[in-house]
């Protein structure tokens, strides 16, 4: 009995000096946040997130469909169970503890040259911030990180289109539950500054339209949708083509933007036809195959759905809409503006207009920090790229305000462009 008590004791102990330990390494980067330097100009950041909260998907959901998505417990740690069956998606869907924001920026710039793991990276885990679920502390850590706006989104949606096979009716349910969270804990408008979207689902084009005029009611700026076909009882199917027009027509008139997010668009199955995985679902956070290092499962995504977008005729038939990619990076861009410049020489009568020029004025990319972002400048003008920082996931910068470093060819007008009149710009409605 004592040998047990001084046992749990030492754990206790040590669990006590890491408790420290992270307390002081948080301190020391809020220590650092107080010395960023002043831009000039107020930053808008692209691309925020929070951690959902276990009811956010739950506090809305009709009773009948509880079943069908909820946490259940499996070997001591806590699971989704999603339409009958245990998802791996995210390894800790409580976010409870998460990787400590830009603890993979080694990992990310390809200069891991020690070979550690994404886990020996990591190190030891962050435990749950206010900051990860809650505006008003948000808005206190970008007041001290010198960010004045943020675009935010969710960690947890992709289990919505990507893991519910094609039962619609739970998809619409749980995308309105979403909703109606951040309309309680967020609101889609948080004192002008912070901005989370308004998630949709194209499964079904008449819930679509009336989760659409929910949230324009409710003051959506922005809507969320995922980089894929759209998932259906028949199987999938461009977002381009005319069924959905009565949608995108909704979204033309409201002059709102539609933002094309990473999300698991189901190209997992690509690196599956040639990996050795035994998996049939996409883990977010494997890093474990170097040929999935090797297959961009997430360029070809958006690029596929840009492609749709535009030789479908959405985006002039619509030209008020305009698109913003986050999390896609931008190395797809050059590829595809090459594809599309042959595609138009081939069948130039199948186009209304140029693509590439459709792309160049309609398309806003946010790329990722580590890509060559001078050579991006030389496809899409500097007036159609963000700055988006990731906060507070680990593969974004540790302070945001570092990108900047990044652009540092860009002339002064360029970017400030970058860190904040684009977005400005388009949540202010231009065009």
């Amino acid at each position: 009995m004592v040998w047990a008590i001084a046992a749990r004791l030492r754990l206790l102990s040590g669990q006590i000096v890491k408790y420290k330990e992270n307390v002081m390494a948080v301190k020391t980067v809020m220590d650092r946040v107080k010395e960023v330097r002043k831009l000039g100009y107020p930053v808008y950041d692209a691309d925020g997130h929070y951690y959902e909260t276990a009811d956010a998907f739950r506090r809305h959901l009709p009773k009948k469909f509880h079943k069908d998505f909820q946490y259940v417990q499996v070997e001591g740690r806590t699971k989704l169970a999603i339409n009958g069956y245990i998802s791996e998606y995210i390894p800790n869907p409580t976010f409870d503890v998460v990787a400590a924001p830009g603890s993979h920026e080694i990992w990310y710039r390809s200069e891991n040259w020690d070979g550690k793991t994404l886990r020996e990276l990591t190190g030891d885990a962050l435990a749950y911030q206010s900051e990860f679920s809650n505006p008003e502390t948000r808005l206190n850590l970008l007041d001290e990180q010198g960010v004045h706006a943020q675009l935010i989104f969710p960690t947890l949606a992709s289990v919505i289109e990507g893991h519910m096979g094609t039962n619609i009716e739970l998809m619409a349910a749980c995308v309105h539950s979403l909703n109606a969270w951040v309309a309680d804990d967020w609101t889609f408008n948080y004192q002008d500054r912070l901005f989370p979207c308004a998630y949709i689902s194209l499964a079904d084009v008449d819930l679509a339209c009336q989760e659409l005029d929910w949230a324009l009611q409710h003051g959506a700026r922005h809507v969320l949708i995922r980089p894929a076909p759209v998932p259906g009882l028949f199987g999938p199917r461009s977002p381009g083509l005319p069924e959905f027009d009565k949608f995108w027509a909704k979204v033309n008139e409201a002059k709102i933007f539609v933002v094309l997010h990473v999300s698991d668009s189901g190209y997992d199955q690509i690196y599956r036809w040639w990996g050795t995985s035994g998996s049939k679902e996409m883990l977010a956070f494997d890093r474990s195959d170097p040929l999935k290092a090797c297959i961009d499962s997430q360029g070809r995504a958006i690029s596929d759905m840009i492609s749709a977008l535009i030789a479908h005729g959405v985006m002039t038939r619509f030209p008020n809409i305009r698109w913003v990619s986050a999390e896609n990076g931008s190395i797809w861009v050059p590829h595809l503006m090459h594809m599309l410049r042959r595609a138009y020489g081939q069948m130039p009568k199948s186009f209304t207009r140029d693509p590439v020029e459709t792309f160049q004025e309609c398309v806003y990319v946010a790329p990722y920090y580590e890509e060559d972002l001078d050579d991006l400048k030389q496809y899409i003008s500097a007036s159609r790229i963000l700055f988006g920082s990731d906060w507070p996931h680990p593969e974004g910068l540790q302070l945001p305000l570092d990108y900047i470093n990044e652009v540092k060819n860009f002339t002064s007008a360029e970017q400030e462009m970058f860190m904040s009149s684009n977005l400005k710009g388009l949540l202010e409605g231009k065009r």
